[in-house]
C-alpha cells in the first residue's frame, strides 16, 4: 500500500484550498458566533415568562359556548385586555395537518360568549401595560406598531400573524410582540438580546430574515453547507496526514512555517472535533428525515385519550373557586377522563377533577391511562433529570413520571407529575438525535450541561477549532487575492502589447 503522500491527488489539495475560501469562512463564522451561543441564546419568550405577564383569573368565567361533540386537542382560559378568553384548539381534522389546526385556534370572548374580536389600539396598550408591569419592565409603553415579519419573529410570525410590536421606554430597550388576532404576547426581546443575537444565533444558524422566511430553502442551505464543511474537514485531515515529514531526530512534524504551520498542526489535532461539530450541526436539521418519528403524537393521544367540548364544558361549570394567584386554567385529560390544571404566575399548578375538586395525580392514575398495550416495564417518579430529560439552557419541569414501555425501542415517556401531560417521548429516533446532535454539538453530557466546567472545556476547544478554520480561510483568501492580482497584471501586459 502506498504512502499517504502517494495517495494524495493534486486535485484534492486544490479542492480543499478553494473550498476553504467560502466554506472555511462560513465555518469560521460558525465558530466565532459559537462563543456567543455558549452564553446568549436566540431571544425568545419562555412559557414561564409568558405566565408571569398574565393577569389573575377568577371563576366563574362568563358565558361558555353551548355543549357539542367537537373533539379538542387542548383548551385554556386566560385574561386578555380585561376579558376572560377561551382558547380552543380543535383536534386534527381530515385533510389538515395538526400544525395547521393548532396555528388557528378558536378564541372566544367569555364576557360576551362571542368569537374574540381582534384587539383594538386601546386593548393592545392595556395588554402591553399589564404585561410590562408584571414582567418588571421598568418603563411605560412608548410605541405600538403593526409589523410584517422581522428578525426576531421568524419563528412566531406564521402562527400568530398579523403581529404588533410594542416598544417600551425603559433602559433595557424592551420589546414585545402581540398576536394581532388573539391578543397573546408571543415574543419578547431586549436590546442586550438583540445585540448578541446578531453576533450569535443569526450567523450561527444562518438565520437572516430573507432566508428564514422560506423554511425549506433555509434547511437545504444549512444541510448542504454543513455537508460541504464535512468534506472540507475530511480532505483537510487527509492532506494534513499526507504532508507530515520526519525531521532529523526522526520525529514527525510539519514542513510548513508561520500561519501554515499553525493550520497544519491544529488541523491534525483538532480536526476530528471540527468534523464532529460540523456533522452534528447538519444533524440538527434532521436531514432527509433521519430522526422522523410519530411516537410523540401517538403516545400523547394514547395518554390523554379523547377529549370533547361537552365534557370539558361540564368540568368548567363545576369550578367555583380557583387557587390564589391562578392566571391560566387549561385542559389536562388523562386516559379519556376530563381534568383541569390551574396554573399560577410562578408556574405552580393545581390539578382539578371533572367536579372541580383538587385531585393530585397518582401513580395509579398514570399507569391506568397508559393501559397495557404495550405494557409498562417501569414507572418512576424523577425529581432530577436523566440522560434524555435534563436542564441545559432552559430548566425542565420537575418532578416527572418516567414511564419505560416494554416495546422494541424501550420507549420512554416523561409525564408531568401535576397535569399528566406528556412532556417528552424518547424512542429509537430520539435516542439517535440525542447522541448524534445534542451530545456532540452542544456537549450535552453529564457534568457539562452547564456551569464553570462547561466553559473550561468548551472555550479552549472552540478557540482551537476557530484557529483551524480561520487560518485556512485566511490563507485561501490571500491566495485568491494573489491570483487576482497576477491575472490583472497579465491582462494589463497583454493590452499594452496590442
Amino acid at each position: 500500500m502506498g504512502s499517504p503522500k502517494a495517495l494524495l491527488p493534486r486535485w484534492l489539495l486544490t479542492v480543499h484550498r478553494w473550498l476553504g475560501v467560502v466554506v472555511g469562512t462560513v465555518m469560521t463564522l460558525w465558530c466565532l458566533s459559537g462563543f456567543v451561543m455558549l452564553y446568549v441564546d436566540y431571544p425568545r419568550l419562555l412559557p414561564a415568562e409568558q405566565l408571569r405577564g398574565l393577569p389573575s383569573l377568577t371563576a366563574p368565567f362568563g358565558t361558555l359556548p353551548a355543549a357539542s361533540d367537537m373533539p379538542l386537542a387542548s383548551a385554556r382560559i386566560e385574561m386578555a385586555a380585561g376579558r376572560p378568553v377561551l382558547r380552543l384548539v380543535p383536534e386534527r381534522a381530515e385533510g389538515r395537518a395538526i400544525s395547521q389546526v393548532r396555528a388557528a385556534p378558536l378564541n372566544l370572548d367569555l364576557s360576551t360568549g362571542k368569537p374574540l374580536a381582534p384587539p383594538v389600539r386601546d386593548d393592545l396598550n392595556r395588554i402591553a401595560a399589564e404585561f410590562g408591569r408584571r414582567s418588571a419592565i421598568a418603563g411605560p409603553v412608548a410605541a405600538v406598531t403593526p409589523i410584517t415579519v422581522d428578525q426576531w419573529t421568524v419563528q412566531a410570525f406564521r402562527a400568530n400573524r398579523p403581529l404588533v410590536r410594542v416598544d417600551y421606554a425603559d433602559a433595557a430597550g424592551s420589546t414585545i410582540y402581540i398576536a394581532g388576532l388573539t391578543g397573546e404576547v408571543v415574543q419578547q426581546t431586549t436590546r442586550f438580546e438583540r445585540f448578541w443575537g446578531w453576533l450569535g444565533a443569526v450567523p450561527h444558524w444562518l438565520y437572516p430574515t430573507v432566508l428564514r422566511q422560506n423554511p425549506a430553502a433555509w434547511k437545504q442551505v444549512v444541510v448542504w453547507t454543513s455537508l460541504t464543511g464535512c468534506f472540507l474537514t475530511v480532505t483537510g485531515l487527509w492532506v494534513g496526514v499526507a504532508r507530515l515529514r520526519r525531521g532529523r531526530d526522526g520525529a514527525l512534524g510539519s514542513p510548513y512555517r508561520g500561519l501554515w504551520w499553525w493550520h497544519h498542526m491544529t488541523g491534525l489535532v483538532f480536526g476530528l472535533v471540527t468534523l464532529t461539530w460540523v456533522a452534528s450541526g447538519m444533524f440538527s436539521m434532521n436531514p432527509w428525515g433521519v430522526f422522523d418519528s410519530e411516537a410523540g403524537q401517538a403516545e400523547r393521544q394514547r395518554l390523554a385519550g379523547p377529549m370533547r367540548w361537552a365534557d370539558l364544558r361540564r368540568a368548567l361549570t363545576q369550578v367555583r373557586d380557583l387557587p390564589p394567584g391562578t392566571v391560566r386554567l387549561e385542559s389536562a385529560p388523562l386516559g379519556g377522563r376530563t381534568a383541569l390544571v390551574a396554573t399560577s404566575r410562578d408556574g405552580r399548578g393545581v390539578r382539578l377533577d371533572e367536579a372541580g375538586r383538587r385531585a393530585a395525580l397518582t401513580r395509579a392514575d398514570v399507569a391506568r391511562a397508559l393501559g397495557n398495550e404495550p405494557p409498562l416495564a417501569s414507572l418512576t417518579l424523577l425529581r432530577e433529570g436523566d440522560s434524555y430529560y435534563y436542564t441545559h439552557k432552559v430548566p425542565v419541569r420537575l418532578p416527572v413520571w418516567r414511564a419505560v414501555l416494554a416495546d422494541a425501542p424501550a420507549t420512554r415517556l416523561y409525564i408531568d407529575a401535576t397535569s399528566g401531560a406528556l412532556l417528552r417521548t424518547v424512542d429509537g429516533a430520539a435516542r439517535a438525535e440525542r447522541w448524534l446532535w445534542n451530545a456532540p454539538h452542544s456537549f450535552d453530557l453529564p457534568g457539562l450541561n452547564q456551569g464553570t466546567l462547561r466553559s473550561l472545556v468548551l472555550v479552549p476547544l472552540l478557540a482551537f477549532v476557530t484557529l483551524v478554520c480561520g487560518t485556512g480561510a485566511w490563507m485561501g483568501w490571500r491566495k485568491l487575492a494573489r491570483d487576482v492580482r497576477r491575472s490583472r497584471r497579465r491582462f494589463s501586459l497583454a493590452r499594452s502589447r496590442l
